[in-house]
Order: C-alpha cells, then sequence, then structure tokens
C-alpha cells in the first residue's frame, strides 16, 4: 500500500543500508588520508561496526545467528582467493623464489608446527588436532591487508614481491592442511579416520577438478571472445568476480571445498590466459573491498562482543606468541641463508597480518562441530583484532625506516 508504514525490520534494514552506504562513500574521501595516519581501513570498519553495537552505542544488537556473516566471509574470502592466485604470475615467481619460496615452504609448515606446540602448551585440554587447527587457522596471513605494504614504493621490490607472493599463496595452502586436521579430529570422535579422510579427499578432488575446469574453459572462452570483439569493455569486468563466485558454488554443490576450487580456479585461469589478466582482475579486487568492507562492520558488530567477554590471559598470550614468536621465529630461520640482511628478514617476519582468511577458517571450524571450537574460534577473533591494530599501525612507520636504512 503506497504509504504504509514501514515495519520494525524493514525499518532496521533500511537504516542499516543507509549507514553502510555512508559510510563507504565517506571512507572514499579520506582513505588516503587515513593511511597516512597509520591507520587501515579494516580497522575503521571494525572500530565503526563495535561503536555502533553493544559495546557502544547499541544502536544495533543483532544476534551472531540473525545474519549470515559465515556466507559473506565465505564468498568474500573465495573472491579474494581467486584474485590472489590469478595475480600470481608464476614465472617470475619461479625466477624469485628464493624469499617467497623460503617462507612458503619452510616458514609456513614450521609456524603451523610451532603453533601446535604453543597451543598444547597453553591450552591442555586441546586434543593433538585441535592444537594443529589452531596453528594452521592463525597461519595464514591476509594479502588484502598487506596492500599497505606491497603497493609502497619505498619499500625494496625483491621484499613487496616476496610478501605478496607469500600472503597471496599461502591462506590457499593452508586450507587442505585445515581440513586434514578436521577430518582427523572427526575421525577420531567417531570411529577411525578412515572414512574421514576418504571424505576429505573427496573433497580436495572435487574442488581441485572444478576449479581447474571451469577456469581453463572460461579462460579460453574470454581469449576468443576478446578475439572475436565479442566481448564489451563493461561487461568484461563482471568476468572474474562470476568466474570466481561460479568455481566456489559448484564445488560447494558438488561437496567439494569451494576454497579449494577458487584458488586452484585462479591459478588455471592465470595459466590459460595468454596475456596478463591484470586489467580483468581489477574490478574483482574493488568488489571484494566492498564485501570486505562490510564483513569487517559485521566483525565488529556480532562476533567482537560476543567472543571478548570470553577472553582471558591465556588467550591474549597465545594471540601475542602468534603474532611475534610463532610467526618470526620460523620466517626468520627459514631465510637464513638466503642472502637477505637482518633488517629485511625481520620486516618480512613480522608483517604477517591476520585477517578474513582466519576468520573463514574459524567459521569452518565452528561448522565442523568440533569440540574446542569456542576456545579456537576466540583466540582467532582476538588475534585477528590485535592483528589489525599492531600491523596496521605499523606498516607505514615501519615501511620508511626500512627504505631509510636501505638508503644509507
Amino acid at each position: 500500500m503506497l504509504g504504509a508504514p514501514l515495519n520494525k525490520a524493514e525499518l532496521i534494514m533500511y537504516i542499516g543500508l543507509a549507514c553502510f552506504a555512508v559510510l563507504v562513500f565517506s571512507y572514499s574521501l579520506i582513505s588516503e588520508k587515513v593511511a597516512r595516519l597509520s591507520l587501515s581501513g579494516p580497522i575503521v570498519f571494525v572500530a565503526t561496526g563495535t561503536l555502533l553495537g553493544p559495546f557502544g552505542l547499541n544502536w544495533f544488537s543483532p544476534a551472531p545467528d540473525s545474519v549470515n556473516g559465515k556466507a559473506l566471509i565465505d564468498v568474500t574470502l573465495a573472491l579474494f582467493l581467486f584474485v590472489d592466485a590469478a595475480s600470481a604470475d608464476l614465472g617470475v615467481l619461479r625466477k624469485n623464489w628464493r624469499i617467497p619460496g623460503r617462507m612458503l615452504l619452510i616458514g609456513l609448515p614450521a609456524s603451523i608446527c610451532l603453533g601446535a606446540l604453543a597451543a598444547s602448551w597453553l591450552f591442555p585440554s586441546l586434543s593433538l588436532y585441535e592444537a594443529a587447527m589452531l596453528g594452521t587457522m592463525l597461519a595464514a596471513t591476509d594479502a588484502a591487508l598487506g596492500k599497505a605494504v606491497v603497493t609502497n614504493q619505498s619499500v625494496p621490490h625483491h621484499l613487496r614481491e616476496g610478501l605478496s607472493a607469500e600472503s597471496g599463496l599461502n591462506d590457499g595452502l593452508c586450507v587442505p592442511v585445515l581440513l586434514l586436521f578436521i577430518a582427523l579430529e572427526q575421525g577420531v570422535a567417531v570411529s577411525g579416520g578412515g572414512l574421514a579422510l576418504e571424505l576429505l579427499t573427496e573433497e580436495l578432488g572435487i574442488g581441485f577438478l572444478v576449479g581447474a575446469v571451469i577456469a581453463f574453459v572460461a579462460a579460453k572462452a574470454i581469449v576468443r571472445a576478446r578475439a572475436a570483439n565479442w566481448l564489451g569493455d563493461v561487461w568484461q569486468r563482471t568476468s572474474v568476480p562470476a568466474l570466481a563466485l561460479l568455481v566456489f558454488a559448484v564445488a560447494q554443490l558438488l561437496h567439494g571445498s569451494g576454497y579449494i576450487a577458487a584458488f586452484v580456479g585462479g591459478l588455471c585461469f592465470r595459466a590459460a590466459m595468454k596475456e596478463d589478466p591484470h586489467g580483468l582482475i581489477v574490478p574483482a579486487e574493488g568488489l571484494g573491498e566492498v564485501m570486505a568492507m562490510f564483513a569487517w562492520i559485521l566483525f565488529g558488530l556480532m562476533l567482537v562482543p560476543a567472543a571478548l567477554p570470553f577472553i582471558t590471559w591465556v588467550e591474549v598470550l597465545y594471540a601475542v606468541l602468534s603474532l611475534t614468536v610463532i610467526r618470526m621465529l620460523p620466517i626468520m630461520l627459514s631465510l637464513q641463508g638466503s642472502g637477505e640482511q637482518m633488517q629485511g628478514r625481520v620486516f618480512l617476519a613480522w608483517f604477517g597480518p591476520r585477517g578474513l582468511a582466519s576468520l573463514a577458517f574459524a567459521t569452518m571450524v565452528w561448522s565442523a562441530d568440533i569440540p574446542a571450537a569456542g576456545t579456537l574460534v576466540s583466540v582467532t577473533i582476538l588475534t585477528v583484532v590485535m592483528s589489525l591494530v599492531v600491523h596496521g599501525m605499523s606498516a607505514r612507520p615501519f615501511a620508511r625506516r626500512l627504505a631509510n636504512n636501505s638508503a644509507q
């Protein structure tokens, strides 16, 4: 009926939409200014969500189950996984494998193992596989949060390239490892690990095949459509986001891993394209940034208030160790003998921000009904919050100091 009053649900929806739109527009106007203040977008968005929620003005107090935040985080991470993998020039990586290769092949597994050992020590109630899950959930670094460094021209090129490759690929590499530990824990809880491992293998295999086949076919279709001048400039910008969501959705429908499909799909898309797909990827990055903004606001609005009341000093200690010793020691050791100077190794070891990948892994663990899921999720949320602050505020000052030392 024309002019009919809005009900409560519609009123809340439109107010929330208006607030989100105002925030996006306002932040776009001052984004560079905020960056120069050693802040980052996610810090602003999480703080805004927390301010509007129960810990602040209490304008919005949605229950954690009232908004499907898991679906938003899933889709956002799938998009970033596809884009990061498609952006990775494996030819350049093979030529300059010295830093990212060591960080991924030595530093990453060592970080997972050290994180699992620390978790077993600080949380004796965790099983071996649950401790390994926590180490894996917090081993993945966030490529989107690392843009303040990898796009900073004052940082030496080889360091930016190394960080970009590591952060772009390690979250995809952590997915099968986390799924393995979840399957082993579930197998122990049921009756041996045989069936669980069989289901894991099937999930990984379906994800791999779906991502590889669909991305390869789609890449060839784009190449032919371009050659025939069928692909318009506007619509080609939608191809990569649509493809990323397609491989993720199809893999999930077939009971495969959508994350693996997105990661493998991005790699195959890059390999199948005859030219650098950068022009196709940029619009997908923009869409991903908007989706991530919404995810960070919901994170501050719902998950932070839900988790923080249950945080103890043990969780705080583990979070501090995760951001320092557990990350930095393996990376420093992996770069020993690489020829990189000490200040460069410290920079690479320190700058490993945790973000949406860790949160997505937390939703996977929560959905799997792991006995210690509450502890694992609360520690992950706390670590992500701390990482947003310390890495967000230290990125530019650290980069400037590194550039000044390199110039001397």
